[in-house]
């Protein structure tokens, strides 16, 4: 299996340029982050391998074939978008039903199961809604299509802190059960952190990172103690945050730790994904 290939794909729209000559591969059974402020160029990118826009540069390929216009290589993706394309007249459970006859693989089942497990009426027409609910019936069907490669684009908008926490549990357990290739592009840097194992970040319509998640967080750290140790430890390092409380400080900082010269009373942790990624993608 080759995976998903992006070679210097380029998309403008107008005078902006949403995506300039990225290239990058996203392999078979990984968990992968893709991360980027408004505008970075995510949801363009993703609407490019699903056919939904297409570049002006540049090609994608799925498992080895064109993925323009080819059915054989786009019945092996699905997108997860904030865009419904159900019709209006249509109910949850008929555009379930309906899933089953595009994605032979669908499991009709399951998809009931875990409709349940959220709370979702089925019988509602999906454009009545709420933000939330909209949100859980497209991750149903997520979940539930079963081809190698599922695109969640901002998966959990509008959900409150338990739907989030469940989303993360079934796609992990769905995961270790059956690997597939998850791509998440969301906002919630922090929550999804723990669940990536590479992390792309896109700024401007090009590529930053490409990363495994573990080599990015051996990158650098965090300091916690008193204000005057953390201004004496940080001196003459890369700091890219800094957060005070009372007499308190942390630090995040750029670079390998050698733990021998951390001073008595300074707590060290592992470095914060998403302090790295607003320092990164607001350095102009």
């Amino acid at each position: 299996m080759n995976g998903i290939e992006v070679n210097n794909v380029t998309k403008r729209f107008g005078d902006t340029l949403a995506l300039n000559q990225v290239s990058f591969k996203f392999e078979p059974n990984k968990i992968y982050g893709l991360l980027g402020r408004n505008g970075a160029g995510k949801s363009t990118l993703l609407n490019i391998i699903t056919n939904r826009l297409f570049p002006d540069e540049g090609d994608v390929t799925i498992e080895g074939l064109t993925s323009a216009e080819n059915d054989e290589a786009q019945n092996k993706v699905y997108l997860m978008s904030e865009k419904s394309l159900y019709p209006d007249s249509m109910s949850c459970r008929e555009v379930i039903k309906w899933s089953g006859m595009f994605y032979p693989n669908f499991d009709l089942e399951y998809a009931m199961e875990i409709a349940n497990q959220f709370g979702l009426d089925i019988n509602k027409k999906v454009k009545t809604l709420s933000t939330g609910f909209s949100s859980i019936f497209k991750i149903v069907i997520a979940l539930s299509v079963n081809t190698p490669y599922v695109l969640f684009d901002e998966p959990v908008l509008g959900l409150d802190a338990n739907h989030r926490e469940m989303f993360y549990k079934l796609l992990i357990k769905k995961y270790s059960h059956s690997p597939f290739t998850a791509i998440i592009s969301t906002h919630l840097i922090e929550e999804v952190s723990m669940i990536l194992e590479n992390v792309m970040i896109i700024k401007n319509g090009e590529l930053l990172i490409n990363e495994s998640c573990e080599t990015l967080l051996k990158s650098g750290y965090s300091v916690s103690g008193t204000a005057q140790q953390i201004d004496d430890f940080i001196l003459n390092k890369e700091v890219i945050s800094i957060d005070a409380l009372g007499g308190l400080k942390t630090a995040t900082i750029i670079g390998a730790v050698d733990k021998s010269t951390i001073p008595h009373g300074i707590e060290i942790t592992g470095l914060d994904l998403q302090k790295f990624f607003i320092k990164l993608t607001n350095e102009e």
